[in-house]
């Protein structure tokens, strides 16, 4: 998230805020002191300890004489807490930048000095120094809307729920082997489970306490398989109007199916990006070089980003370069690993997980169709 501005006047209250499960450790500067002021927040509910943060920020306005109106810039890392915070100060009139704080930099020395005060008084010099235009301090994050990160939890949700049906059954083929039992799971099976009809390798019936397992593990496969349907009824009619022609727009190109286009939308395309670097760095699919004197190594890829976003690119890409051969993208990938080895079809892959996300952004974006692709029949 970009700041609207930058505040070019003397009014200005700069706080950094170090996020714990039971209290609150601030800094809070106007740039006009030597030493930054440090204070605690330890109301037990959240929601009052956000009350006193702000009733804190308030006191030192008025007791450095700031203006009623002065700018005020927060910052704290991304953590378990989200955006919620974020949300709840911009309501308040505050500017709120949220971090990744694997993107600041900390000493090497092997016994440093560690606590929330000093976290605290850190994360404030990254702060100022990001509001000067070093922009290379930290990676400031965006800030999704409530309802493109509640549509992101039904998305999340369903995937859960279809991992959760897997494991049920890979449990229960499993226990089955034990006994030399190797029946597919359908239907039927349920059934002659229920009748007793269910038996080992050399005809005698399953153990009482494996059979009484097997029923509980249906129960819950049912119960995940109930929750499964409505979850993705409810994820369909809760996408806005513009999410859902985007899902439509991405659907239609063979080689990416209605559940794959969902999870780009919600995960990565509810962003917008300026240019392809962007949208190749959002997803950790760029290099990472290492050059040190006459030290020349290529670390791979940054892995920075949405980790799903980056499976979920990869395994579009095999799909693509099965179901899209003539595409540009299958010919790169085909002139390229022509004659090589498995390893190095892995390593081609990547790129062409990256391009092909780039590719669908121009898509969408600018309405241009990747080169070579096609659309799926009518």
């Amino acid at each position: 998230m970009q700041p609207t501005q930058l505040w070019n006047g003397t009014s200005r209250l700069d706080v950094s805020l170090e996020l714990a499960h039971k209290v609150w450790k601030a800094a809070g500067t106007d740039g006009k002191r030597a030493n930054p002021a440090t204070f605690t927040v330890n109301a037990s509910d959240l929601w009052e300890r956000f009350q006193q943060l702000l009733q804190r920020l308030e006191d030192f306005r008025a007791k450095w004489g700031l203006p009623a109106r002065c700018r005020i810039n927060l910052i704290y890392e991304a953590g378990q807490d989200g955006f919620w915070i974020a949300r709840a100060l911009k309501d308040h009139g505050v500017q709120a930048y949220v971090v990744d704080a694997a993107s600041l930099l900390a000493p090497t020395h092997k016994r440093r000095p560690k606590t929330d005060r000093l976290d605290a008084l850190k994360l404030l010099e990254h702060l100022r120094a990001w509001l000067r235009g070093e922009r290379h301090e930290l990676r400031v994050l965006h800030i999704p809307s409530e309802e493109s990160e509640a549509s992101r939890h039904l998305s999340r949700e369903r995937g859960l729920l279809q991992k959760e049906m897997t494991q049920h059954l890979d449990r229960v083929r499993k226990l089955l082997r034990l006994y030399g039992c190797t029946d597919e799971l359908d239907r039927q099976f349920w059934e002659r489970l229920h009748a007793g009809e269910v038996c080992r390798a050399d005809g005698r019936p399953l153990p009482q306490e494996l059979r009484s397992w097997l029923l509980r593990e249906e129960e819950r496969l049912g119960l995940a398989r109930c929750q499964f349907v409505r979850v993705q009824k409810t994820l369909m009619e809760a996408l806005p109007e513009p999410m859902q022609r985007c899902i439509a727009m991405l659907a239609q190109l063979k080689g990416v199916g209605w559940v794959s286009a969902t999870r780009l939308v919600l995960e990565l395309f509810w962003r917008d990006f300026s240019n392809r670097r962007q949208v190749g760095a959002c997803v950790g699919l760029v290099a990472q070089p290492y050059s040190s004197g006459e030290s020349q190594t290529d670390q791979g890829i940054s892995k920075q980003g949405n980790r799903r976003v980056r499976a979920l690119l990869i395994e579009l890409a095999w799909l693509w370069i099965r179901y899209q051969p003539r595409s540009a993208l299958a010919r790169w990938f085909a002139r390229r690993t022509q004659g090589g080895s498995k390893r190095g079809k892995r390593i081609a892959i990547v790129a062409v997980a990256r391009r092909l996300a780039i590719c669908l952004w121009r898509y969408l974006h600018d309405g241009v169709m990747p080169e070579g692709a096609r659309l799926k029949k009518a």
